[in-house]
């Protein structure tokens, strides 16, 4: 049997049995995998796992938190090219009004699927497992390792895909399917960081007006007013970057600051003594996010220095973090996608050959897991069904021709990815 007669089956396969990817994705959707609050993914992986084992891959656990665990299957090579599918089994939180159907039931509405997580990503993880699926129904025999990763925790920023990698899981190509509209993408970096303002002393509201007027005697501050001194530095360097910063594939001013949660003050009775800013920093694939940071604090510490009261009592800093939940911090490391880049032809091949058009590579405008893999040396294209507007939406949904699609190019970039057995050639 040669290799393009198997192939086509492959792809029959999966077109014949397309009601069964669905009803998995169903299956998937069923499980409140919410994040926050996370530690809900046990029932989930669960599922993943007994999937994954059904269609011949070795499995393995791996603890993160209580009632978050990672899922790894391998269907084994013979030392050819590896592979390596990675996705999030857990789901943005979910609005309580506005949605038409249950929000965990992925309703089939006319030619999609809408319900919380059909999109981001559980659509995009069902669809390669579904692949590899096709692949070992058909008998075939890899001769890569092909592996599929189940993690946690990212829309959280949490430790999922780390723990993966730290377990010392790698491949010669990782694909994340993330909702991409099915075009390859690599990705910016982002990072959170909290930038805080502390009084040395607390005083009470009623002494306000000695530390504003001429002849009032009292040095004092509130530190939520200082605060927006360095908002209003960082809207300065944030459109200072827009002129200065340019990547090829991201639209101008691509660089962003946001002041996302603000907390301050502690009563009424009181000059708010303390005020921290939690923001979100978008950056380059050609920056490191080091540099990013000490960039930021440099500006801001000079924007204290031009405040009387705040060049005695400059901002300090807090960056990253394992967890927004237990941490309230994050990192997603940048995705370059070189037009060299490795496996990105294969891929281009794989997609034309399901289609009969050549995706355009092009850079995310979101971020994911995907930047841990990458930074990890792995070669990492991010290129998955649905559309990134669906992500996090009411009445989130996805196109079923997508997901067929998706499943069918994922199978065909393994067969030629990973290569079959002398036998199926």
């Amino acid at each position: 049997m040669s290799d393009q007669p198997l192939i086509e089956q492959i792809d029959a396969w999966i077109v014949a049995h397309d009601a069964a990817l669905i009803a998995r994705v169903r299956d998937l959707v069923a499980f409140p995998t919410l994040s926050p609050p996370g530690r809900n993914t046990t029932a989930a992986q669960e599922y993943i796992a007994n999937w994954l084992t059904a269609i011949g891959c070795t499995v393995d656990q791996i603890p993160l938190y209580p009632g978050d665990y990672e899922v790894v299957g391998r269907l084994a090579g013979r030392g050819g090219r590896s592979l390596l599918f990675n996705g999030h089994i857990d789901v943005a939180e979910v609005a309580t009004e506005g949605w038409q159907y249950p929000p965990f039931s992925a309703t089939i509405r006319a030619d999609a699927l809408v319900g919380r997580g059909v999109c981001d990503m559980k659509g995009g993880l069902a669809a390669a497992i579904f692949a590899a699926e096709a692949v070992f129904t058909s008998g075939a025999r890899l001769q890569g390792d092909l592996l599929i990763e189940s993690v946690t925790g990212e829309e959280s920023g949490e430790w999922g895909t780390q723990a993966c990698i730290e377990r010392g899981y790698r491949a010669d190509l990782a694909i994340v399917p993330e909702p991409t509209d099915l075009q390859p993408c690599g990705q910016g970096g982002v990072i959170t960081g909290w930038v805080t303002i502390q009084s040395p002393e607390t005083l009470h509201d009623g002494v306000r007006a000695r530390t504003i007027h001429a002849g009032g005697g009292l040095v004092g501050a509130n530190a939520i007013e200082k605060m927006m001194r360095l908002i209003a530095g960082l809207n300065d360097l944030e459109r200072d970057w827009a002129v200065r910063k340019s990547y090829p594939g991201f639209a101008p001013g691509a660089t962003t600051i946001n002041p996302a949660v603000i907390e301050g003050g502690r009563h009424p009775a009181f000059m708010a003594d303390r005020c921290a800013l939690w923001i979100t920093v978008h950056f380059y694939p050609n920056e490191q996010w080091a540099a990013v940071v000490a960039e930021i604090e440099d500006h801001l510490l000079r924007v204290a220095a031009a405040d009387p009261w705040l060049r005695e009592h400059p901002p300090t800093f807090q960056w990253g973090g394992r967890s927004m939940i237990d941490e309230r911090g994050e990192i997603f490391p940048a995705v370059a996608l070189a037009d060299d880049a490795p496996g990105l032809a294969t891929l281009l091949a794989a997609h034309q050959a399901i289609t009969g058009s050549v995706p355009v590579p092009v850079m995310w405008p979101s971020v994911s897991d995907a930047g841990w893999l990458a930074q990890a040396g792995i070669p990492t294209v991010i290129y998955g069904p649905g559309s990134l507007t669906e992500a996090h939406t009411t009445n989130e949904s996805i196109a079923i021709a997508d997901l067929i699609t998706a499943a069918r190019v994922y199978a065909r970039l393994i067969v030629d990815w990973c290569g079959l057995e002398a036998s199926h050639g």
